[in-house]
């Protein structure tokens, strides 16, 4: 192995090629600063790209106040990365430009990939592309917005609606031409949303598409082998992880030190998973408060404990964890020199059905209809 070039987006110099992508009710500060603490203690700095839960560019544009919680950053978190969700032009220019004036933060990252029904009904996420000229304006409105600034505006996007309708290779050429810094694809349809196995011979369509701008892959990185075959069967610069760093945010560490040249940490064994899951917890509690933080990391508790003894009981009170003195005392009771097992490895996190995609009436019938999708943009932020 040898070490990689640092990965260039715009003006961000990264030293992995390792990007966190967003995940609605996860990629909260207080799992971009575990991520990070655990990265730097594990492979010596934090090298990657963290980015932040997916925010409606309407939503922040109007202040809502759940938004605006969603767009909270670390006091040393750099570079501060944050992702919109939008269908229209006028409001990503008003939301890049808010995050501009404001210094909300340093990366804008565009969502275009969501496959949920809520989302792709109104004509969102992973429908929007379909819309090429629509979705040229969007992106060239964020472009405008950052104008003259160091703050890059990336953008990222599925293989398509459906088998019959892939939509990354003009994406990807309508994104670099409009002045996106790098683009990413999750290699999997709409319609497949995270079954099945990802194209990653799309992942490489895409770079031999796109030869200005970075491109990023995402799709079934649950292991920094898994990374790196990637990259080397793809061409691609970088990879997106989402699912598999749920119950593992470690992971981070392995995959910069893969991708760098360096020796793997071991994983951890269960004491030091409790001792993850108890930061983690104070975390969110910081975040949240007490009341809330404990219950956001309810969720979190089978992803930590996946494949390591833990008898029903005990996972059922963790389960059902109601503050931070209670979830360590429940912690206390696990093995600690139990190793990382290898039933924990693989797939993880909502793998799902293949299903068809809903779309707006007629959604299909005029791929250079620049009409806005009416109610799209009222979708609440995270997802």
């Amino acid at each position: 192995m040898t070490s990689r070039a640092p990965l260039r987006i715009g003006s961000l110099e990264l030293g992995s090629p390792v990007v966190l992508a967003p995940m609605a009710g996860i990629t909260n500060v207080a799992f971009r600063t575990l991520c990070r603490e655990i990265e730097t203690a594990r492979a010596g700095s934090t090298a990657g790209l963290y980015v932040c839960e997916m925010v409606t560019a309407r939503a922040l544009v109007e202040r809502n106040e759940a938004t605006m919680h969603m767009t909270t950053f670390g006091p040393t978190e750099t570079p501060r990365s944050l992702q919109l969700y939008t269908v229209d032009p006028r409001y990503t220019y008003e939301a890049a430009r808010m995050i501009v004036e404001e210094d909300l933060a340093d990366h804008i990252d565009m969502n275009f990939g969501c496959p949920v029904p809520k989302v792709t009904r109104k004509g969102g996420g992973a429908a929007l592309p379909y819309k090429r000229n629509l979705f040229g304006q969007i992106v060239a409105a964020a472009v405008r917005a950052t104008e003259g600034t160091s703050i890059p505006v990336t953008v990222k996007f599925r293989i398509g609606i459906d088998a019959d309708h892939h939509t990354h290779l003009d994406a990807g050429r309508i994104a670099e031409g409009e002045g996106a810094a790098a683009v990413a694809l999750h290699a999997r349809t709409a319609a497949q949303r995270y079954s099945g196995v990802a194209d990653w011979d799309e992942i490489a369509r895409l770079k031999q598409h796109v030869t200005s701008i970075p491109v990023l892959g995402n799709g079934d990185i649950f292991a920094a082998e898994d990374a790196e075959r990637m990259m080397a069967s793809t061409g691609c610069d970088g990879v997106v992880v989402g699912r598999g760093c749920l119950g593992r945010p470690w992971l981070f560490a392995e995959l910069s030190a893969r991708l760098n040249g360096k020796p793997v940490p071991v994983p951890p064994r269960l004491g030091e998973v409790a001792e993850i899951m108890q930061r983690h917890a104070e975390l969110l509690v910081d975040h949240h408060g007490e009341h809330r933080g404990t219950r956001e990391m309810r969720k979190h508790i089978a992803w930590y404990l996946r494949g390591f003894p833990a008898g029903s009981d005990l996972r059922s009170a963790l389960a059902l964890v109601e503050s931070l003195d209670q979830l360590k005392t429940l912690l206390s009771e696990l093995e600690p020199e139990v190793p990382f097992p290898a039933a924990a490895e693989g797939p993880r996190g909502r793998q799902g059905s293949p299903g068809k995609v809903m779309l707006p009436d007629g959604w299909l019938e005029d791929p250079d209809d620049c009409a806005v999708p009416q109610g799209a943009d009222l979708m609440h932020s995270g997802g």
